[in-house]
């Protein structure tokens, strides 16, 4: 097994030579810095592109080796480290596989970023929708006779885009079915695996996307892989997609002043899922039974697993996931998110050996619990029940192009139904757009909006939610 961390023993073997610093960063290595020492200490590891130290941009040498590494570990043609988070990656994928004009085919719920590109490149989407799950209160994956019902309405899709798992840690059964399908059809598969990244460390998780043969794969090593963040990957393992497009616009879209901390830590994130093991998955995954069954004997706590073992929601029948939240933290314990309903837990990916102090936080959750219920139920959360039916596959009225020409004003959005959406609203986090600018206004967005808002939800996007107005077309 290879245990080089090419980035990492290079940084280090240059610190460790007290060099003078006359180049940039201003900080020079810290020492002009007013932070507190622990900022400092890491501060000398902040450099640039110098001689020893590779060149990002156009990698070969320690850079150009680690990310061959990481190619090796996930066992793909080529793999990139990504210093702007996935956000960068999923820009890139839908640069290098798409043009002005061209469709392209959307999970709904896919994140910002994916729309964001969608509106850079100036492509037509189609959108197919998620199915809803009961048990989770989540939207979660697509439906294969969906996605066939998109790719056979809309031939001439140049690319699919995929989210695997979703934020909540749903994974779809038919993902490997999907792609065979598209591949049939010369298009590729390009799938947002931001919360995927430790998928590939043991074969007791979920499969990654590239085992099912995704064409373009985008990871937040910095979700679920020990990284900083921002750090990610890009796997591309395609002879549909060209990477030497991918790179061209990595170059363009990266930063060109890229962080060597961030850097190291995306090298040591790819050593820690190289030398994880079987027996180290196996030790987490029993760690997490032993604490699941002792949250669920807390009383009035639902305990809800889901397909990624790192992903837990807690629930308490009657108030609102944000209810939960300010109790959780008034323990000194931060979820990674709360929704109308329920908190969501990311669990650290241990190791064999690795300690976390799972007995003191469930005694936490319990007197977090016991001081919910000693608090005003949230009426609107126990009559919420919205139906979530909407349409399989839809297209925007307008294109992001055309929205851009069109007059916009603002309106109440309960006056809004059959409108014409003109700006993005987005829950965040997970920051899945509720509202997309073209898309029409249904009853169903609208309760949704109404529901998010009335348990407290934070939201993104250009609104004036606190007037209760939304910017539609005029």
């Amino acid at each position: 097994m290879q245990k080089k961390k090419p980035i990492v023993e290079s940084l280090e073997h240059f610190r460790q030579q007290q060099n003078v610093s006359f180049h940039v960063p201003g900080h020079k290595y810290g020492e002009l810095s007013h932070l507190p020492q622990a900022f400092k200490d890491v501060m000398r590891y902040d450099v640039t592109e110098l001689s020893g130290l590779d060149d990002f941009h156009h990698p070969e040498e320690m850079i150009l080796e680690a990310e061959n590494l990481l190619a090796d570990t996930y066992g793909t043609m080529k793999s990139f480290f990504l210093v702007n988070g996935s956000t960068v990656g999923n820009l890139a994928m839908i640069y290098a596989t798409c043009k002005k004009g061209d469709t392209i085919i959307v999970q709904r719920n896919a994140h910002k970023s994916i729309f964001h590109a969608i509106e850079l490149v100036g492509v037509k989407p189609v959108y197919v929708s998620p199915m809803w799950d009961e048990r989770t209160l989540t939207a979660t994956y697509i439906a294969y006779e969906h996605l066939k019902e998109a790719v056979n309405q809309y031939p001439e899709a140049k690319a699919v885009v995929l989210t695997y798992p979703t934020y909540y840690g749903m994974a779809s059964k038919e993902i490997q079915q999907q792609i065979a399908y598209c591949h049939e059809k010369n298009i590729p598969v390009l799938v947002d695996e931001a919360h995927g990244a430790h998928f590939s460390a043991c074969t007791l998780f979920q499969p990654s996307a590239l085992i099912f043969g995704a064409d373009v794969v985008v990871q937040s090593a910095h979700k679920t892989l020990p990284a900083m963040t921002m750090a990610s990957f890009m796997h591309v393992n395609s002879e549909l997609v060209s990477i030497d497009k991918v790179n061209h616009y990595l170059r363009m879209l990266q930063s060109s002043s890229p962080s060597y901390v961030l850097l190291a830590s995306l090298d040591d994130a790819r050593y820690y899922v190289q030398t994880y093991m079987e027996s180290d998955g196996a030790y987490i995954i029993e760690k997490k039974a032993q604490w699941v069954e002792a949250l669920r004997a807390i009383g009035s706590l639902e305990v809800i697993e889901v397909d990624d073992p790192l992903k837990l929601l807690l629930r308490v029948n009657g108030y609102s996931g944000f209810q939960l939240q300010e109790v959780l933290e008034a323990q000194n314990i931060y979820a990674e998110l709360a929704d109308a309903h329920q908190v969501l837990f990311v669990l650290p990916l241990l190791k064999q050996g690795h300690t976390y102090p799972f007995a003191d936080i469930r005694v936490r959750i319990k007197d977090a619990v016991t001081d919910l219920l000693g608090t005003e139920k949230c009426n609107i959360v126990t009559a919420m029940h919205t139906t979530y039916n909407f349409t399989a596959v839809t297209k925007p009225e307008l294109t992001f192009e055309e929205i851009e020409r069109k007059d916009k004003e603002w309106l109440p959005y309960m006056r809004a139904m059959g409108r014409i959406a003109a700006s993005m609203i987005i829950p965040y986090p997970p920051g899945i757009p509720l509202l997309v600018p073209g898309e029409k206004i249904t009853v169903a967005k609208l309760s949704q909006l109404e529901e998010l808002l009335a348990t407290r939800a934070s939201f993104q996007g250009n609104h004036r939610l606190e007037e209760k107005m939304i910017e539609v077309i005029k």
